[in-house]
């Protein structure tokens, strides 16, 4: 597996091996040991999947205090714009944010700690994203930033006037 370290402190993107011939292909798309290689301890407890259309935003969502996850993400079908936000107050990247191109044809993952602000938007006609998290969600520790938050300036390769947001993040204050 590829390993690339991003500017922000502990967001890693993650290419796998992949095997193809006539059938198909394969590849690993998680090992633990690789993940303790990088210092990563994660304990992933709970996996999550969703289904989304062209100019979907979801997020910038996270959970806080002792229910805060990490989270490995992937594209399972279709393509997104999948973005961190670092709100780790203490950090030197504090307010800086990664943004990379996940897509079932590149297989690229992200793996983003705890402490960090997710979201992702749909550049392809529809996509199946899925992630795990090591902690399980509790809504009452629920916290999020608006998509289009000025100080923030993300690029989400969305149309304009194409942008699809949840009413619940339409609400979301900014950074």
């Amino acid at each position: 597996m590829n390993i690339i370290k991003t500017e922000i402190e502990g967001v890693f993107i993650l290419e796998p091996r992949v095997f193809s011939d006539d059938r198909g292909f394969f590849f690993e798309s998680y090992n633990e040991n690789t993940f303790k290689d990088l210092g990563i301890t994660a304990n992933f407890v709970q996996d999550n999947q969703s289904f989304s259309t062209y100019g979907t935003i979801r997020g910038l969502h996270a959970q806080t205090g002792e229910h805060a996850q990490a989270k490995l993400v992937r594209v399972l079908s279709g393509a997104v714009i999948d973005v961190a936000v670092d709100s780790r107050k203490d950090s030197p990247t504090y307010g800086k944010h990664v943004a990379v191109e996940l897509s079932s044809e590149n297989k690229r993952q992200l793996f983003i700690p705890r402490g960090l602000l997710h979201g992702f938007s749909v550049i392809s006609e529809e996509a199946m994203f899925f992630y795990k998290c090591d902690n399980y969600y509790n809504k009452a520790s629920e916290t999020g930033v608006i998509y289009n938050d000025k100080t923030l300036n993300i690029d989400w390769k969305v149309k304009p006037g194409k942008e699809v947001v949840s009413d619940k993040d339409m609400l979301l204050k900014g950074f």
